[in-house]
């Protein structure tokens, strides 16, 4: 049985989605087409993921557009990207249909949305800090290398020898890390839906396609919730050693530790935390932190 403490993680993470709301249900559709047109150096799968995440990102611009101008999600007072970036998490797109000829890839999707029920989870999600700042610097992640994959198709036209073969290496490098993304938001949608098996399966999965550190930062909140601390602090060491200014996984490993009585590492984790972003300070809130709450450590870190 879950304990206590955990139930705190697991709140922020989960029930959160499943609060009640009186908004009425009405579905919404959205509809989008993609034309990739791949270059010498793309094959099926490269343009695939490419057209994949170009369509994506157009779907949900479109959503955003929508979502922003009902009055419900106004009063959340968020700006279109982070409404984006939200529902990436939470709604499925779609595909409709798909065609590759060699030259161009072509794809036609959809999203079809219960307006109540998204509100709803962007209500929730909105409240919950870690998860949706990780969704924010996915969606980020995605435009860049969607961005930085344009450059590298028109330096691949005009490279040679050497050169060519090594801006190949960083454009394979960049669809591998797209279509980890596109699993990582299977991953949040899964487990907000409360299928926890198939959120790791999806995590593992990215993982696989590119060993991401957002990717080991959700996996340990997902083994601590389940109460596999000492998985999900092996998760948070490997997110730091792979970006050492990862201030979730500070949080979340200090977290951990509270959880099994180790105020010391727990402090010292919270303290990095608060030094890479002062921000973070409001993490030393969180119930999880109660019993340590009291110790001079603790008292000293927060100021009290």
């Amino acid at each position: 049985m879950t304990s206590t403490p955990a139930r705190f993680i697991l709140f922020s993470f989960f029930f959160l989605f499943f609060i009640p709301h009186h908004i009425s249900a009405e579905t919404k559709t959205f509809i989008k087409e993609y034309t990739y047109e791949a270059s010498e150096d793309d094959s099926r799968n490269s343009s695939r993921v490419t057209a994949m995440r170009e369509v994506k990102r157009l779907l949900l611009e479109e959503l955003g557009t929508y979502l922003e101008s009902i009055t419900e999600v106004r009063n959340f007072q968020l700006t279109k990207d982070q409404i984006t970036s939200l529902t990436a998490g939470i709604v499925k797109t779609e595909i409709v249909d798909e065609k590759w000829d060699g030259h161009l890839y072509w794809i036609k999707t959809k999203i079809s949305t219960d307006e109540g029920e998204v509100i709803k989870s962007i209500d929730s999600l909105r409240k919950d800090r870690e998860k949706s700042r990780e969704l924010e610097e996915v969606r980020k992640r995605s435009d860049i290398l969607l961005e930085e994959n344009k450059k590298l198709r028109e330096e691949l036209k005009l490279a040679k020898g050497e050169d060519k073969e090594i801006v190949q290496v960083k454009y394979n490098k960049a669809i591998k890390e797209l279509a980890a993304i596109e699993q990582i938001e299977s991953g949040y949608r899964n487990y907000q839906k409360g299928d926890f098996e198939a959120a790791v399966h999806d995590f593992d999965k990215a993982f696989k396609i590119d060993p991401m550190y957002q990717t080991y930062t959700t996996k340990g909140l997902l083994h601590a919730s389940n109460d596999e601390y000492n998985e999900a602090i092996v998760d948070f060491n490997k997110a730091i050693e792979l970006n050492p200014k990862d201030v979730l996984a500070y949080c979340n490993r200090g977290k951990t530790y509270s959880l099994i009585g180790d105020r010391t590492r727990a402090v010292q984790d919270l303290s990095k935390a608060i030094k890479l972003h002062p921000d973070a300070r409001s993490f030393a809130d969180d119930p999880v932190f109660d019993n340590i709450r009291n110790t001079p450590e603790f008292r000293q870190l927060i100021g009290k």
